[in-house]
Order: structure tokens, then sequence, then C-alpha cells
């Protein structure tokens, strides 16, 4: 059983940080877009790129209200839920499996 609790372990580890720096993509994007960047610097298609998928699907459910555009702060805030439950609870079920 021990193997699985490490796995567990290494799991929530690896999937805080892909959170975590997905976190910081997604607020990049956000500041970004305030800017009027240019849309052929390969920095910025990159940014669109890795966080348009996410961002559409919550687009149509929540649509923009008027000019400004909430689906950044609802991916956030899925994130931040993702990290403060799903994170500790696969730290806290590798632990009573050892």
């Amino acid at each position: 059983m021990f193997v699985i609790s490490y796995f567990l372990s290494a799991l929530a580890k690896v999937i805080d940080l892909v959170l975590n720096l997905y976190l910081w993509i997604i607020i990049i994007r956000a500041l970004i877009s305030w800017v009027n960047p240019d849309p052929f610097n390969p920095i910025v298609r990159f940014f669109y790129q890795i966080t348009e998928p996410v961002l559409w699907r919550v687009r149509r459910i929540i649509p923009p209200i008027g000019a400004f555009d909430i689906s950044p702060l609802v991916v956030i805030l899925i994130i931040v839920f993702l990290q403060q439950f799903l994170v500790p609870t696969l730290y806290e079920l590798s632990v009573r499996l050892r």
C-alpha cells in the first residue's frame, strides 16, 4: 500500500504545481488583454492558445457582461477551489494509506 500512498502524494504535488502554473498563465493572459497586444507576437499567441480552450468553455456558460469578460475570474476561482479541495484530499488519502 505504500506504493499507492507515494503515488497519490506525488500526484497531488504535480496537480498543485500544474494548477499554480495555469493560474499564473490565466493572470498574465488577463493582464495582456488590457494593453491591446500585438496578435502576431509569439508570446501573446502562446498565452491565447493555452488559455482560450478553457476560457471559451466558461464563456459559453457565462457570457461577457457588456464589455467585461469574467471568464478569467471564474477559471481562477475554479483553480483555487481545486487547490483547496482536491490537493489536500489526495494528500490526506496518501497519508491514511501508509
